[in-house]
């Protein structure tokens, strides 16, 4: 029998005034497509009609890929998509998630208890804290909704209203806020046809002219990122991690160049404490944190059923088999409430 008290470990961790990633486990669970449902969607539903004879053959690459059951990010490195055909992805992407993220927004309007990452700012801002730092690979808005149903305010880069312009942190003052820096865009965020980046609410489809400034995987990523909001996003993501007292990961599969390597480089030399709750741990998670030199760790992933969790800690090489939900959010606020 194991003596290893998981909970005492989480309450330091979280003690600790934890910066929160969101990956996309965290969306999952409110009923948001992974991956895989998205490259389903995106083989069925990408207009290519009026593209040239070598996008059609980037295309019919990619959907090969797809057959073969190579992973969605897998095979749009593996494919060389012209701007165009980029474009029509982004655009397929921004429809599913956004029709979804609508759903979500409709029911959390009858469910004022929908979001378990309310509770968990509100307990967090029970403290002398006035600044909790998020970072999102998410495009959702998941995390805004979270933070209006605990009535806290928050800030995205952009000032605030219907139409809004990017806007410096200094710009937006409140006693109490939430910064989520979505490294990857948000679904209201579109290139203008002034070529500047605005933020609109409640948008049911693309406004003619405008361009969703959303990153997909894929070859163009990383020359997108470079450009403005994301740089200063990312920036500031950098600036939140690097300043961060212990790591909250929430369904984060560790499988992002952005926000890895500062994550990585405080857990491993400066062994700044980490926690992760998932579904299921990913390799990369694994590789990472299980078999890297991470000093201070918690991880717990779903067992055999939801009601069943396997903790992986730091303090004990040998993991622990828990009868209880202490994988998901909701689980995971029962250890430190």
């Amino acid at each position: 029998m194991s003596d290893l008290n998981y909970q005492k470990q989480a309450q330091d961790f979280y003690g600790k005034a934890p910066v929160i990633i969101l990956g996309s486990g965290a969306s999952a669970a409110h009923g948001m497509s992974g991956m895989w449902a998205l490259a389903n969607h995106l083989v069925t539903n990408t207009d290519t009609s009026g593209l040239s004879a070598a996008e059609i053959e980037a295309w019919e690459k990619f959907f090969q890929l797809l057959k073969d059951n190579v992973d969605l990010e897998a095979a749009l490195h593996q494919v060389t998509a012209s701007e165009e055909l980029t474009l029509r992805i982004v655009k397929a992407t921004w429809t599913l998630i956004n029709s979804e993220d609508s759903e979500i927004f409709q029911k959390s309007l009858q469910d004022n208890a929908m979001f378990p990452l309310s509770r968990l700012l509100e307990h967090m801002f029970k403290s002398s804290l006035k600044i909790i730092n998020i970072v999102t690979t998410n495009y959702d808005r998941l995390a805004e909704y979270a933070c209006d149903q605990g009535r806290i305010h928050h800030y995205t880069g952009f000032t605030h209203g219907f139409c809004r312009q990017l806007a410096a942190p200094t710009e937006i003052t409140s006693a109490r806020r939430a910064n989520i820096w979505k490294v990857h865009g948000s679904l209201d965020w579109f290139q203008s046809p002034l070529e500047d980046t605005v933020a609109l609410s409640n948008i049911q489809g693309i406004p003619d002219g405008y361009q969703p400034q959303i990153v997909t995987p894929g070859t163009q990523k990383y020359q997108k990122t470079h450009l403005e909001p994301f740089r200063s996003i990312i920036n500031n993501a950098d600036q939140a991690l690097n300043e961060a007292g212990s790591y909250l990961c929430i369904g984060y599969g560790f499988n992002d160049e952005h926000i890895q390597p500062k994550l990585m480089v405080k857990c491993l030399r400066q062994r700044t404490p980490i926690t992760i709750i998932t579904y299921a741990l990913s390799d990369s998670a694994k590789k990472l944190i299980l078999d890297g030199k991470a000093q201070n760790y918690l991880a717990i992933e779903r067992g055999e059923t939801d009601d069943q969790s396997i903790v992986y800690s730091s303090l004990d090489r040998v993991p622990l088999k828990v009868e209880k939900n202490i994988w998901s959010l909701e689980g995971y606020l029962s250890l430190i409430m």
